[in-house]
């Protein structure tokens, strides 16, 4: 089973906040989240297979977003956990939203930082550079180049230099695993933008996130039950670049998604 970690609130009945990291990273990307999220709910942060402390001895067939999301069930129905909101950023997105399609009575809501939910021209030509290289070149090279096409600006400069330094913790063999998921992403993409979900949805994305704000911006407006929010001055990696800002719109809608739902809940319990 994939590593984990838990903080409980004080009061055990309050809500559960899943995280669920990136490509490359691992559940320590959310330090900046533990504190302020921990005050009011209950926390599951989650390394993925091959990340943090989650070992992965899985067959390289075997890396596709459906297991992925699977073994992060696992871990939620070991918990016992009933219902979860699930926070996701950047490949963690199309986990999380995986988990939405599959698994919509285990989800509250689903919280989309820096989601990819497109791969632009650009993206497209980027993966392909790396399928291409992914054997020849040691990896780190390519997650490097990756991390300055995809967090450009000095403002970027602490969320690309995390995620080099998480990567460094991976190796040769598991990057690759990893980037097979290149060649069944679009596919993936495409049925997530054309099917409509029921469940909650935020995207939060930073305004200078110029390689994959544009098609989150086009998908929010043909789903109905998704809105948007943006902060000025941020890239890719929202909840480092800008961890106050996003924690306070995070808990926020969170709060909200609970007195609404738990409104609803009674009405269906008195009707």
């Amino acid at each position: 089973m994939l590593h984990y970690k838990t903080y409980h609130h004080k009061n055990t009945n309050r809500p559960w906040v899943t995280f669920v990291h990136g490509a490359g990273g691992s559940s320590a990307i959310w330090f900046s989240q533990i504190r302020a999220f921990q005050k009011e709910f209950n926390l599951l942060l989650i390394d993925l297979r091959g990340h943090g402390k989650s070992k992965s001895t899985h067959p390289k067939h075997s890396y596709n977003f459906t297991n992925i999301a699977d073994e992060v069930i696992e871990v939620v129905d070991f918990l016992k956990v009933e219902r979860s909101h699930f926070v996701g950023i950047s490949l963690g997105t199309i986990v999380i939203m995986d988990i939405g399609h599959r698994y919509p009575s285990k989800v509250s809501s689903l919280v989309m930082g820096g989601a990819v939910m497109y791969l632009n021209m650009k993206a497209q030509i980027l993966m392909n550079l790396g399928v291409a290289l992914k054997t020849t070149i040691p990896y780190l090279w390519l997650y490097r180049l990756f991390a300055y096409v995809i967090m450009p600006k000095k403002n970027h400069s602490a969320s690309r230099s995390f995620f080099i330094n998480e990567a460094k913790k991976m190796n040769q063999k598991e990057f690759i695993n990893w980037f097979s998921l290149v060649t069944s992403v679009n596919s993936l993409l495409s049925f997530f933008r054309k099917t409509k979900i029921e469940i909650p949805t935020l995207y939060i994305m930073g305004k200078q996130d110029y390689m994959f704000l544009p098609s989150v911006k086009k998908i929010v407006n043909h789903h109905s039950n998704a809105i948007l929010e943006t902060i000025e001055n941020c890239g890719h990696v929202v909840n480092i670049d800008a961890s106050n800002v996003f924690n306070s719109i995070v808990i926020s809608y969170l709060d909200e998604e609970n007195k609404v739902q738990s409104k609803d809940s009674n009405y269906k319990f008195f009707t």
